[in-house]
């Protein structure tokens, strides 16, 4: 689920005023808010899941603590490889995250975009609501509703297969009961 919301105006270091383009997208998966903030914080597990289909996640490197950095590299369907960078600005393990966004190389925004991400706990399953806010324009926030969504369908993804291994090696194990009477 996606909610577009109206641009907001903030206000640049000159004063003048920039839209803020804002979005919200929703997934409810079947997973515990520790397991998916792991899923998203530890490098070894994010490349597992990162990107919408087609886009392959090349590297992340993640210091996980207030003003530590990220990056993380995606390759795009046509080839271009691009780097998202940024700040990590609050850290709340296992419920939210918040963090600058940009691409590495860009030029700098006046006002750098952030990202919060929620882990709402809901019975066997956990809210992820991922908040990107200032962008600079609707096309740019329409680009990252696209990954956003794309993201979080890899992230389901990848706990149903996490779920069906463990319950595949779960019913695998011998019994550690002793064996009943003979026959």
């Amino acid at each position: 689920m996606t909610d577009h919301q109206r641009p907001m105006h903030a206000s640049s270091s000159d004063g003048s005023e920039l839209a803020d383009f804002a979005l919200v997208v929703r997934r409810t998966i079947r997973a515990t808010p520790q397991r998916l903030f792991d899923a998203w914080t530890q490098p070894d597990r994010l490349v597992q899941w990162w990107g919408p289909a087609g886009v392959a996640c090349l590297g992340a490197q993640i210091d996980l603590q207030p003003g530590g950095r990220y990056r993380i590299g995606n390759r795009l369907p046509d080839g271009h490889t691009l780097w998202f960078v940024g700040v990590f600005e609050r850290i709340t393990p296992p419920l939210e995250l918040i963090y600058s966004w940009s691409i590495e190389g860009a030029p700098a925004q006046a006002i750098p975009e952030r990202v919060t991400v929620r882990f709402e706990a809901r019975g066997a399953a956990t809210d992820v609501i991922v908040i990107h806010e200032r962008a600079a324009t609707a096309t740019i926030r329409d680009q990252h509703t696209h990954g956003w969504e794309g993201c979080l369908d890899g992230l389901a993804r990848w706990c149903r297969v996490l779920l069906r291994e463990r319950g595949l090696s779960a019913r695998a194990r011998p019994s550690s009961s002793p064996p009943g009477p003979p026959h």
